[in-house]
């Protein structure tokens, strides 16, 4: 039976997507190599190249093959935009352009004064941007964005919560980036991101079901189910800062409330002071110990919902001082005397947030180039 014209436009749409792919993962490629990678006929493959060259996806490099047989010539794929990765922090925002390869072309760190709000933010996140958009390598065509603050799951803006640090303020990325964004603007909150990194190349790669825990200027959890970030109705998964604790004397108080008992929160703030809690935590004396086990205690009862509600295999403890060894073996010790005790370890990757966001902004990248050679499919 002679394929349709519809049979014939998918086969070919899926072939050209496992070119493309092919060429994601090895950059170049001659066509036979692209042919052995994924299996389909050298006929097929030669056509596949063939209509992606003349479509300006794919390039042929110049460079051939050496040695006996048939000379090859190498492809690869045609310069396609960049990504932009974006981390909005209250120190800064720090911003890369990346490619289809993972590739980084640029990066602008734009420093903040502590808890800037949303106009110092959306400045600082507009200058990053657009430093990035005018360089040399194409347009930026897709952006993914990790904020240091709640974000609503529907819109992409930064939540106001009541009594909540409010680090950076209630701006809208998408909006902000706009200008210099052809594509989606992608928006979450740091802690699901590092969550993200973790599950993909840090401690908990092989681990589907954990706890992420982040302790650091913000108080801050996020649930990995199935593999999966959960984020709930609204986006708002692992607001811990509320969860109600053991504090200083034992009584019952907000997480959050802990860090003011001790005196280890900003000034006119909810914002955990997180150089004060450094300095608490320094030493072996009495009063470093005696804070050590309080915020254990404190961080053990937080970690002791979650494991009711979730029932995690692992926690995994970020932030500026929770990576503290002193702090994680610790809040690991406390939590073996609980009644369902998960093992608690450290976090492992390098600006986890940012990581995180990386991968994203480069899966989407690939996937707008993808949709890109047979747009009626998008």
């Amino acid at each position: 039976m002679t394929p349709t014209k519809p049979s014939l436009d998918l086969l070919r749409a899926l072939t050209d997507e496992n070119v493309l792919r092919a060429l994601m993962e090895r950059r170049r490629l001659t066509r036979a190599e692209i042919a052995a990678h994924t299996g389909i006929s050298k006929p097929t493959i030669y056509e596949a190249v063939g209509r992606l060259e003349a479509s300006g996806l794919v390039v042929d490099t110049g460079e051939r093959t050496t040695g006996r047989g048939r000379v090859g010539s190498y492809y690869a794929l045609a310069g396609h935009g960049r990504a932009l990765v974006a981390s909005i922090t209250p120190h800064g925002v720090v911003a890369e352009a990346v490619d289809a390869y993972g590739i980084g072309h640029g990066r602008r760190t734009v420093p903040l004064e502590p808890a800037p709000g949303p106009e110092a933010a959306a400045s600082a996140l507009t200058s990053a941007a657009s430093a990035l958009a005018a360089e040399d390598g194409g347009a930026l065509r897709v952006a993914v964005v990790s904020a240091a603050d709640p974000v609503d799951r529907e819109t992409g803006r930064l939540v106001h919560l009541p009594d909540a640090p409010f680090l950076v303020g209630e701006l809208d990325p998408s909006e902000i980036l706009a200008p210099h964004v052809t594509g989606p603007v992608l928006v979450d909150n740091d802690v699901n991101w590092a969550a993200r990194a973790e599950h993909r190349c840090g401690v908990a790669q092989d681990v589907d079901d954990f706890f992420y825990l982040h302790l650091g200027e913000g108080l801050g959890g996020a649930v990995v189910s199935d593999g999966v970030v959960r984020r709930g109705h609204r986006g708002l998964v692992g607001e811990i800062a509320h969860l109600t604790t053991a504090g200083p004397d034992g009584r019952a108080m907000p997480l959050t409330e802990v860090f003011a008992a001790l005196g280890l929160r900003r000034p006119d703030s909810t914002a955990i002071d997180a150089d004060a809690v450094r300095k608490a935590l320094s030493g072996g004396g009495t009063e470093a110990r005696r804070t050590r086990e309080t915020l254990a205690r404190a961080v053990g009862g937080v970690l002791a919902a979650a494991v009711s509600f979730v029932d995690p295999q692992l926690v995994v403890v970020g932030g500026a001082w929770g990576l503290r060894p002193d702090m994680a073996a610790a809040i690991d010790e406390h939590f073996t005397r609980s009644p369902r005790p998960v093992p608690v370890v450290a976090a492992t990757v390098e600006e986890p947030e940012l990581a995180g966001a990386r991968e994203r902004a480069v899966e989407e990248l690939r996937s707008l180039i993808i949709r890109s050679t047979h747009p009626e499919r998008s």
